[in-house]
């Protein structure tokens, strides 16, 4: 009677709907992305979702898969920050739509403190975080104090950082292009070390400790929201501010300190990314970085779950790294992010198929 019991509670189990919704939202991104591809081109679709899904399987050399598969997880790190900056603050009842300019900031003063001053590496990434911290807290302060919409703050200000980094930035770029020089020649102190991990990735100078720091962060997150009493005042305050400010609750303070810790991880990703010298910020860009807004599609597909989004943000940067290799002769250069981008939107409905799958399993 109990194993009876306990098969029909399986469906409700969190873990398990999380999964199942994943799998779902990856498997529909997949089948829209391929009929559009069958759209342009039907011969050579199946190519192009294979390169998509293989990325650093595209090479048949094991030692040169092994190389861009640590690349993969260079930029994975990163995204991972801004995942978890994403979903620290959506646990409290906020929606940090300003990672990417928390971001921005991040990459411009670590950079700026490398290139400029020589800082070495974990000052450049104090730094990082501070800047992102901050502007997190500006968009708190708006929130708490002024009623301000976080998410009208967090665009506003999106612009705001990149336009400023753009033009801090344009103090340490190369003088022939646009972008900031490269650390390897001009800082090499900034430069986090690897301590070994590149020769696991056929030397891969861009794999550096930023990796395995990544997911120490993301089991420090979920420590801190699962296990701890300050991890239970944030959520209760995102479920009902005035419910926790009755319970004795500084709820002005909680919402503040939220986004300065989300702030803090999306600055941090910044650091992950450009002082591991795997790219250079370009002076002239118009766009703000796509990290931020790709971290909310990894919150959702990871179940916001800090540990489930390890492995969703890995998957989000395995199809768009992977969207690189498709064949530019037969489709353009911008359907790659086009079948990315459709994959992506398909994961921020992971939420709605725990709902439908919930109300069914009640049933």
């Amino acid at each position: 009677m109990n194993t009876k019991n306990e098969k029909k509670r399986f469906p409700q189990i969190d873990g398990v709907q999380t999964i199942v919704a994943s799998l779902i939202c990856i498997a529909l991104g997949l089948i829209v992305g391929y009929i559009v591809l069958l759209c342009i081109n039907p011969t050579e679709a199946w190519d192009a979702m294979t390169a998509i899904l293989k990325n650093f399987l595209y090479f048949p050399r094991p030692e040169v898969a092994l190389e861009y598969f640590g690349s993969t997880l260079a930029k994975t790190a990163p995204l991972l920050m801004c995942t978890l900056s994403i979903l620290f603050a959506y646990k409290v009842g906020l929606f940090n739509i300003g990672a990417s300019g928390q971001y921005a900031v991040g990459a411009g003063l670590a950079l700026y403190l490398a290139l400029s001053f020589h800082m070495p590496w974990y000052v450049c990434m104090i730094a990082a975080m501070i800047g992102g911290g901050i502007l997190g807290g500006i968009a708190g302060i708006l929130k708490a104090y002024l009623n301000v919409n976080e998410v009208i703050a967090g665009i506003m200000l999106n612009w705001i950082s990149l336009y400023s980094v753009n033009m801090l930035l344009t103090n340490v770029k190369e003088s022939s292009t646009t972008y900031t020089m490269a650390l390897k020649t001009n800082s090499p102190d900034a430069l986090i070390p690897s301590f070994g991990l590149d020769n696991l990735f056929s030397n891969n100078r861009y794999v550096t400790i930023a990796i395995p720091l990544a997911v120490i962060v993301a089991i420090l997150v979920w420590i801190l929201m699962s296990k701890t009493k300050l991890g239970y005042e944030l959520k209760a305050t995102g479920l009902n501010k005035n419910a926790a400010k009755y319970a004795g609750m500084k709820e002005k303070r909680n919402m503040i300190l939220t986004m300065v810790i989300a702030g803090c991880l999306s600055g941090l990703g910044a650091a992950f990314l450009y002082l591991s010298g795997i790219e250079q910020w370009s002076c002239a860009q118009t766009a703000v970085p796509a990290m931020g807004f790709n971290g909310i599609a990894a919150a959702f597909l990871g179940g916001l779950n800090p540990i489930g989004s390890i492995f969703s943000a890995f998957f989000i940067q395995h199809i768009t790294s992977g969207g690189s290799y498709v064949d530019k002769m037969v489709y353009c250069a911008q359907i790659s992010d086009l079948i990315s981008a459709i994959i992506i939107y398909f994961c921020g409905f992971v939420l709605f198929f725990k709902h439908c799958m919930n109300r069914k399993a009640k049933k």
